[in-house]
Order: C-alpha cells, then structure tokens, then sequence
C-alpha cells in the first residue's frame, strides 16, 4: 500500500509505524477523515505486522487526544517537584531555554549541558537514534549514553560475534528447538509468537527459562525456573552436558571459532551438580535440556532485555550467544541466537548525527547514574539538564538520589514530553510534542528486518512541535548558524540512508515514502554469519580481545550478581525482587491511561506460598516491599508462578498516580552491570512486611 491512499468515502489511510521500546516495530494504517485521527490498525500487508497490534497500541490514537495531553509550553511557578506551571508563549520559553543554556556554557563550559534522550520514542529523527544530536554536538554539550535498557547485552553480544545481531525471527518456523530464554513475547512483543507457533505445527519444542511462569512460559512445553541472575551458569552447565556427550559441532569449532580449547576447559568446571547449586534448576533439568540441544538441529535461543539487567548481564549474554557456535547452529536456518536484530540495519548515523561537525568528543554521561552524576560530579557539574523521551523519575533506579538531584534549585531543567509525567514535575521549562501521528520519522527495528516510514497523518495538537523543529529552535536562540542544524526532517533522512551498504541497497527515500517499509536486502532465510564474522578474526571470539581492553573476563563465564546469590546480604533481606514489563504499559507510557491501568489493576508484588505464609501474608493483603535504599506498597498475590526466595512486580507505574510517590524503582541500586554500564533493575534483595489486611485495605 502507498504511504497515502484516498478511499471512495473521502477518508484517507496513512502508513506509519509505532514508535515505542518493542521490537516489533509495527507498520500501521491510520485513517483520517476531515482532518481527525479516527481509526488506526495494524499493516495487514507488512510480514511481521501481518494487520496486529498489541493490547496497547490498540489505544494510541485515544491516547493522543487524551485530556492530559500537554499542549502548550509551561514554566514552573512552585518548588522542583510540585508540578506547579503557568502557560507561556513559544518565544518566552525559547528565549528562557537560550538565557539558560547561554549562562551555563558561560560558567562552566558545553559539557555542564546534559541532553539526556530516553527509550520512549526509537526514532531516527524524533527519537534517541537521531534526534537533537547535530544541536549538541555545535554547543560542545555531554553526550548522553542509553544505559537503561539494553547495552550491557549489547556489549556481550559484540565480544562473541562481533556485533548486536542475530537470526531472522521470520526464520524460526525452521526451528526444532526454541529456548525463550528469559522472553515473554506475549506481553512485549507478541508477533513473534505466530513464528514459534508455526514452528511448533511444524514439531518443535518450545522451552521457556524464566524467574516468573509468564504468560508465555504458561504456554511453552517445558518451563525452568531460575534464580535471577544466574543464566550464564545454566549456559555453562547445558555446554558441559553437550561436551560431556561429545555432542559439539567439532568441524564448526574448528572452522569458524577461536580459542575453543579455552572456552571448552571453562565450560567443564561448571558440572551440572555445581549449575544446580547456583541457579536452583535441577541436576536432572540441566541433563534433560543439555541432551535435547545436544541433538536437536537446528535449535533458537531467543533472549530479551530483562535477563542482562544484573552484575552479570553481559557475561551472560555472551554465554547463550556461544552456545550455537558449540552446537554448530550459526550454520542452519531456524538456528542460532537473537538478542537483537538492531544492528542488521547499517545506515549512516555518523551523517545523520554529526551533519558536518566532527565526531563529538565530550565527555560521557549515563542514565542509569543520573542520581550521583546531578549530585557529586563537579568536573563540570551539571548546570543544564535537558530530558526528552525520558521519564527517569519513574523509571531510573534509586529514585531517591535521582529525585534530591532533579530538585536542586541551581541546576536548569526542560523537559520535552507529551504528558504531566513524573519528570516533568521538575522542570523549569516543559514544552509539548508531537505524538507519532502528528510529525515524520524514520524507524528500523530489534526484533525484524524491515525498515519503515511513518508518514505525518493529522496536524499537531495545539501548540506541540516535533523534536527536529524545537531543536531547530534551540539553534536559532543559541545564534548558531551552521546549515546543517537546520536541515529538514527529509534533510536528515536522506543523511541516514546515504550508505553504500548493500543490506540497503536500493532503499531510498523516495521508495520508502511509496510504499511504507521495505525489507533490508537480506538473504532468506538468513544467516547473519555465513560470510565469517565481523570480528579481529574473522571468527566467532571465545577469548575476546575486546573484553580483554577492557580488564573483563575474555573467556566466557559466570559473573555473579551483585545481590541475588549474597548469602549475607540474604539474610536481611531473604527475598530476590524482578520488575518484568508489565502486559499494559510500556516501560510508563500508558502509565496515566485510564483504561490500562484499570486492566493492569493495582500494584501488585506475587510471592510464592512458601514465602508468604512466613511472613502471614493473604491475597490482597497490603505490604511494604523495602531495603536499604527505599520502599513501596503493594498488593500482594500468592501464587506458584514465582519460586521461593523470588517476589516479582511489574515497572511502568508512575509515582504520582500510583500514591506515596513512590514505585519499585525506589529499591533498585544505582550501579553498574559488568559491561557498558547496563543497570541492574534485577539484582535487588528486598523483604515484605505487612502494612494492612485485605479486609482493610
């Protein structure tokens, strides 16, 4: 379908895609009649769409036009949290902004101005790929380094084979074995599921390893519970049982691998006696699994976000990525292992960052350590903080330090949202944006291979403006004067796709806008490796001289957590707490909807019989989920979805919505994983306590 079609009724259908934090990226169909948004669907002709949405973005184009909506710039009138503004006009907000931003540079130099870009929108020019970089880069600011969500298993998937990518999920039909290894795609991501399920038809095994029994381990053959945190020991132990039946692919190992014999005298220090110790999973469960890859080809591993989350998240993705290279299924169609699929689109972000700067330099800063960063760091300190696509006041951990950081008096904030978020109740300045169906952008996709337009459907409500055009404003107060600061939005996606790469071979802009997406230029099926691997060697890397520069571990391993496996540590806090995403929001979008918060009910904390009988703990009961570092409340559910010595809740729920001002988060440490400075939303001990009966409550 072309990106614009006119129907004989006079309404017409706008081809875009979905912005948010999933891996689908879904293509859809937005219908418009006199100027309004009144319908929107799923792409029935997009191969992964295949005419779906999720349970919420079914609810977009509601979402949009909901009454909280911000649409009009705001300056704050209270104290740094209250959420007390009076409306202003564009140019008394734009000449504020440069005011600021001009006495910052002034005092302490570009970096003390800290764009921080979040996970909200995955765009290329609205979003944190693209969006207000060039700005940044002219005003000599900090750069700012996505740690919340996925980079340590990043980091661990490049250290193994090179770079962020992996299987076709289109591929998985082909599959005999299918691991959803910490995924619950039902909830996040649910069109991969019609790919497991065709397999399944097909014959194949669905196994899920999981904390929690989610709604896709309900569903799988085979569910295994772990401890959190302890993967990569389970990785190691299902090798030692392949090893052990000299079961691995030897021809493969000695063809398209380094260092095996390495890697092999690691994997036979982790016997299925000592995994079980770590990791609670069954010496005859590690036998049984370790037996079914042994002779099962081709056979997926599919891992998520959630599982690298910990003091050991990277390690542990590099251990289930080297798992094909034993088995020998890199080589197979329907076999191998996903992460992410991010990196299979090579377009030419240098030029859309950078325009005609040069690469920025400055120093770096990162989300999952904003609290300390606005208190202690002094070299420059912060003087400017700049948020957009971002709520880090609900979604950062140890929400406590972050908080007393956002309320320092002296430090200017803007916040650039679409709703009276948390965040944004610590702002200076807030200035409305344009939602997805209101400006033009550029996605690919982590978890496809297809590369899509999203074409503007309806005018921007009130006064809000897309990103590209407040950063463009910015500029003009700032008195910049660079060309490229001001190119258009189809400027900057020309920029992107300015690449002789040829997994883009042909796709233009032009193209693009004709038809909606189109697929990257990639073989089917498709073996991401089939030509060597991109590393130092040329093979896949079992000593990883990338870990190595970086004083890690090069052989994969088990790191341990940081909290989960400390027996002392246990002992005051006996309870390993996971935050999984929830089946209604999205990280905390949504998270003011009405309607998914009546579906997603109150905040709820599942303990597991066991535990909650210790503590005199009923269905519905309220309870004080604390440690060291903060509190929150939460109704208690009994159930054996959870295994004793686990408490799991859900994230997406904002603070100020939810009462006590307060989420999870709040327990959550302010530290790093082992790679890239990922954070550790699930290496958190907490213990439970009664507050009031359900009766009371």
């Amino acid at each position: 379908m072309a990106t614009k079609s006119q129907r004989p009724d006079g309404q017409q259908v706008i081809r875009g895609a979905c912005p948010l934090d999933c891996p689908d990226t879904c293509s859809w169909d937005v219908t418009v009649e006199s100027g309004q948004a009144v319908d929107l669907r799923g792409a029935k002709d997009h191969p992964f769409t295949q005419g779906n949405l999720c349970v919420k973005v079914n609810r977009y184009l509601e979402h949009t036009q909901a009454p909280d909506r911000l649409l009009h710039p705001l300056r704050r009138t209270g104290k740094k949290g209250a959420g007390d503004f009076e409306r202003i006009t564009w140019d008394e907000a734009l000449d504020e902004i440069g005011t600021q931003l001009k006495n910052a540079i002034a005092r302490h130099g570009g970096e003390s101005i800290w764009p921080c870009v979040g996970t909200g929108h995955m765009g290329f020019l609205q979003g944190m790929w693209g969006s207000g970089f060039r700005l940044w880069n002219a005003l000599g600011a900090s750069r700012h380094r996505v740690t919340i969500c996925s980079v340590a298993g990043v980091a661990g998937v490049t250290m193994t084979v090179g770079q962020p990518t992996g299987m076709d999920p289109e591929d998985l039909p082909k599959s005999k074995l299918i691991i959803m290894w910490g995924y619950n795609p039902l909830s996040t991501g649910n069109h991969a599921w019609r790919f497991i399920s065709e397999a399944r038809r097909n014959g194949a095994h669905l196994v899920a390893i999981d904390p929690i029994r989610t709604r896709s381990a309900a569903q799988a053959d085979e569910h295994i519970p772990i401890l959190p945190g302890t993967d990569a020991a389970l990785a190691l132990g299902l090798l030692n049982v392949i090893v052990n039946m000299g079961a691995e692919d030897a021809d493969y190992l000695e063809t398209h691998t380094s260092d095996w014999p390495k890697f092999r005298d690691r994997i036979l220090q982790y016997t299925p006696k000592r995994v079980a110790e770590i990791t609670r999973v069954p010496v005859e469960t590690i036998h049984s699994l370790g037996r079914r890859i042994a002779t099962t080809r081709p056979t997926a591993i599919r891992s998520s976000m959630g599982m690298q989350r910990h003091a050991g998240g990277g390690m542990a993705i590099r251990a289930l990525n080297a798992i094909p290279a034993v088995t020998g299924d890199w080589q197979y169609p329907g076999g191998g292992a996903i992460y992410s699929t991010g990196a299979a689109f090579v377009g030419n972000a240098a030029k859309l960052r950078q325009g005609d700067f040069k690469r920025q330099t400055t120093r770096e800063l990162t989300t999952t350590r904003m609290g300390e960063i606005l208190l202690e760091r002094d070299d420059p300190p912060v003087d400017a903080l700049i948020l957009y696509g971002a709520n880090p006041a609900a979604s950062s951990p140890q929400q406590e330090t972050l908080r007393r950081g956002l309320s320092r008096e002296d430090l200017f904030t803007l916040v650039i949202e679409n709703f009276p978020t948390d965040t944004v109740d610590y702002a200076d300045i807030v200035l409305p944006s344009t939602m997805q169906t209101e400006h033009a952008d550029i996605h690919n996709a982590f978890g496809h291979m297809y590369l899509q337009w999203n074409e503007p459907a309806v005018a921007p409500a009130g006064e809000c403006l897309p990103h590209s055009e407040i950063f463009r404003r910015i500029a003009r107060v700032m008195g910049l004067n660079e060309p490229c600061l001001y190119d258009s939005d189809d400027d900057l996606a020309r920029a992107l796709l300015d690449t002789d790469h040829p997994a883009l071979a042909g796709i233009t802009l032009e193209k693009l806008k004709e038809q909606g997406w189109m697929r990257l230029n990639l073989p089917r099926p498709y073996l991401p490796f089939a030509e060597g691997f991109p590393t130092e060697s040329g093979k896949l890397e079992f000593n990883s001289s990338k870990a190595s520069a970086k004083d890690l571990d090069p052989i994969p391993g088990f790191t341990e957590p940081g909290e989960v496996t400390d027996d002392e540590l246990a002992k005051r806090y006996p309870l390993a707490l996971v935050a999984p995403a929830s089946h209604y929001f999205l990280n905390t979008n949504f998270g003011n909807m009405p309607e998914m918060l009546q579906r997603a009910g109150p905040r709820r904390v599942t303990l597991n019989p066991e535990d909650s009988l210790l503590r005199g703990l009923s269905d519905g009961d309220v309870a004080r989920i604390f440690n060291d570092r903060g509190a929150f409340e939460a109704e208690i559910v009994v159930s054996d979805v959870v295994q004793p010595g686990v408490a799991a809740s859900t994230k997406g729920y904002w603070p100020k919505i939810m009462g006590q001002n307060a989420n999870l988060n709040l327990t959550v440490a302010e530290r790093d994983s082992d790679m890239a400075g990922g954070a550790v939303f699930h290496d958190n001990r907490v213990e439970v306590e009664l507050l009031r009966r359900a009766e009371a409550a």
